[in-house]
């Protein structure tokens, strides 16, 4: 039925169906209405803010795992790194550089998450800057080491070679 309809029609039915680069940025404006980080950017949610730039904001996690645990967020949305411009990169970086260093902490954690699965909470892409003061607070980290072959190594590192 809706198929004779747009035959009587002069829109074909290729104009009428969204490419997956529509879907993609239809579904990041969706997610962007209901990011905490693009609200807390726009600032209809209030934040302590640090440090903010034409490209980045850093601010007080509100669930530091220790004093000092700051957010360094592009303000632009983008759920994964490699989603950020890398005009945004370039202003990010030395942005956490001046946070760990008005941190004070001699030992510190940077930390960015990619995915659910990489322990991604907030899909808006972000950098934590963490300070280890002692061995209760701050990051835990089980590093859970493979062990390849060197066949499976030279796999590895052909596969992204290719690509880059």
């Amino acid at each position: 039925m809706i198929f004779s309809y747009l035959k009587t029609k002069t829109t074909s039915l290729s104009k009428l169906l969204v490419t997956p680069q529509e879907t993609l940025n239809f579904k990041k404006l969706s997610t962007m209405s209901n990011c905490i980080f693009c609200k807390i950017v726009n600032g209809s949610i209030p934040s302590s803010k640090l440090i903010e730039t034409n490209h980045s904001l850093a601010f007080l996690d509100i669930a530091p795992l220790s004093p000092g645990h700051v957010l360094v967020i592009p303000k632009v949305h983008s759920e994964f790194l490699h989603e950020i411009s890398d005009e945004a990169l370039a202003d990010i970086l030395p942005v956490v550089k001046k946070i760990a260093i008005a941190i004070g902490s001699p030992n510190y954690n940077i930390l960015q998450n990619n995915g659910r699965l990489a322990h991604q909470e907030v899909p808006h892409a972000h950098f934590h800057i963490i300070p280890k003061p002692d061995q209760k607070q701050g990051l835990g980290v089980k590093w859970p080491v493979i062990h390849p072959t060197k066949e499976e190594i030279e796999e590895t590192f052909q596969k992204i070679r290719t690509k880059l």
